[in-house]
């Protein structure tokens, strides 16, 4: 059941924050992925903790994760945890505290439980199907935002390249969070009116999150409108774009399809 799901994420959350929080800071192993994609011993270790304990508790639950080597087997299966042990690596690195443990279980394609957790700011966000979206315990609701002027907007600069819009934007405020999945729950949290990267998106940077901002009352699709479907054979959606509903649909009106 969702609920029971989302305690062992939440408690699964917190025990990865006391992983990794002694090596922010301290002495931590990069390597490089290629193309600038850095990865840690932190995410490692954290990686190794969640697949452990959280299939120990779930063995009938499938895998997908940053930091383990996919495979097609989750494919097969109607439940699977998507984690990203670390979101936001390069801000981790930097020493910054706006990193964030992304974790969620899907089944058949939905998002059912959610958790995204900032250990250096002890922000809790978290999310059951149905059930609401909650900052360390409390409710939280998107933003009530209606006009497109002004808003608040999280995305890098690129985002708002003329080439991907069909008709100038009114101005906005635009704001940048290194991490996905905090970017998402910042929506959710009303703190911020919309999001939107335009890139493809690995689905262990924004399932967690989805499913927080949906439940806060925004509106959640791809960067085409389409709703988001997850545990796909890519692993990727089309972007994502999240907002107060008019937000949203103001954004999505002036994007070139």
């Amino acid at each position: 059941m969702p609920e029971s799901d989302l305690q062992l994420l939440t408690d699964a959350a917190r025990e990865a924050g006391k992983i990794a929080l002694p090596f922010w800071h301290g002495d931590n192993k990069v390597w490089d992925k290629g193309r600038d994609d850095p990865v840690t011993e932190a995410d490692f270790a954290v990686d190794t903790f969640l697949r452990e304990s959280l299939q120990a508790a779930r063995p009938g639950y499938a895998w997908l994760s940053e930091e383990t080597e996919d495979g097609p087997g989750r494919l097969g299966s109607d439940a699977v945890f998507i984690v990203d042990p670390i979101d936001g690596t390069r801000a981790f690195i930097a020493g910054k505290e706006t990193w964030a443990h992304s974790l969620a279980v899907v089944q058949g394609g939905v998002v059912t439980a959610a958790v995204v957790y900032l250990p250096k700011r002890d922000k809790l966000y978290s999310a059951a199907l149905g059930k609401g979206a909650q900052l360390n315990g409390a409710p939280i609701e998107s933003s009530g935002r209606s006009e497109l002027a002004d808003a608040a907007i999280l995305a890098t600069r690129h985002t708002f390249d003329d080439r991907y819009w069909q008709r100038p934007l009114p101005e906005i405020a635009r704001h940048f969070r290194p991490s996905l999945a905090y970017r998402l729950a910042a929506v959710a949290e009303g703190r911020f009116d919309a999001m939107l990267t335009l890139r493809d998106s690995w689905e262990w940077d924004i399932a967690a999150g989805a499913l927080i901002a949906t439940e806060a009352g925004a509106s959640v699709t791809d960067r085409r409108g389409a709703r988001l479907q997850f545990n796909s054979p890519g692993a990727q959606t089309a972007g994502v774009v999240v907002g107060a509903p008019d937000i949203h649909a103001g954004l999505l009106d002036h994007l070139a399809s």
